[in-house]
């Protein structure tokens, strides 16, 4: 590894070559982590400091696409690569793996993982949970078994994400309602169980009850073909783009929220939601 700072062209080559390919992204990263003249901050990071950014970085993808913001998505996708990049950086200064490594990894692994492209295979044959089949030859030729079929799951995912996880890998083994009027009849026994809760006034028994309720939700949506986490931002974004719209509205009345009743701000939000359905009626 090199002690001193690139020559003095060579720097501003890295700067300057705007069609350098991933190699100029790798040797920037190693400049940033070089000893004595890279860049405080930078050496301090580790894995585990730099996992948030990297999870940060992913959501701001996908934000962009929900948002149909492809000129933004050069940018955002730069910013979740530079994040891998970092993570091969930090494994290499220690001897564990390198970029290379992990390249070759993940083509490895979608070889592997097609043979329908890649191997004999016929189109035809490559089925639904092929690829969970596939995974678990993996697994066995590596000797790993699974005490449990919810074993690999990984904890810190987003909760109504992985809730829908943990119930496709129970449904693989058929636990599992038959048919959607089950997940519908457990709504309305979670929802009465909460209520009841909290008529008794226990935090503790309220906060489970709702867990509850979240859950089945999750499990709803699994069953109607509706990503909990994708419809969860929907709303979101919908909710602040008509609260804005109602603070605008009395804006031009020269009026606040707080002056403002909530049947006003309500009628406001009534106006605002019938004339988004009038447009999309109209685009439609």
């Amino acid at each position: 590894m090199r002690t001193r700072p690139l020559p003095h062209d060579q720097s501003d080559a890295l700067i300057a070559d705007e069609e350098a390919g991933i190699e100029r992204l790798i040797e920037l990263m190693r400049r940033l982590r070089e000893p004595v003249h890279g860049c405080p901050w930078d050496l301090e990071q580790t894995f585990a400091t730099i996992a948030p950014y990297t999870i940060e970085e992913a959501y701001e993808v996908a934000d962009a696409i929900e948002r149909d913001a492809v000129d933004e998505l050069p940018d955002e996708l730069g910013d979740l690569l530079l994040q891998i990049v970092y993570h091969a950086q930090i494994a290499a200064e220690s001897g564990e793996f390198s970029w290379a490594d992990v390249v070759a990894s993940i083509t490895k692994k979608m070889i592997r993982r097609h043979p329908h492209v890649f191997g004999d295979w016929a189109t035809g044959d490559f089925v639904a949970g092929s690829w969970e089949k596939l995974k678990e030859k993996e697994r066995a030729a590596k000797g790993e078994r699974r005490e449990s079929v919810l074993e690999g799951i990984p904890s810190n995912l987003p909760g109504m994400t992985r809730a829908v996880k943990l119930q496709k890998r129970a449904a693989r083994v058929g636990f599992d309602w038959p048919n959607i009027e089950g997940v519908l009849d457990k709504i309305r026994e979670e929802s009465a169980e909460l209520a009841e809760a909290q008529l008794a006034g226990d935090p503790d028994a309220v906060e489970d009850e709702y867990a509850d309720l979240l859950f089945v939700m999750a499990n709803l949506g699994r069953h109607l073909g509706v990503d909990p986490e994708k419809a969860l931002r929907r709303v979101n974004a919908k909710f602040e783009r008509r609260f804005r719209a109602v603070e605008g509205a009395l804006k031009t009345h020269g009026r606040s929220m707080d002056e403002a009743t909530l049947e006003e701000m309500d009628a406001l939000w009534t106006e605002i939601k019938h004339a988004e359905h009038s447009a999309k009626n109209i685009s439609d």
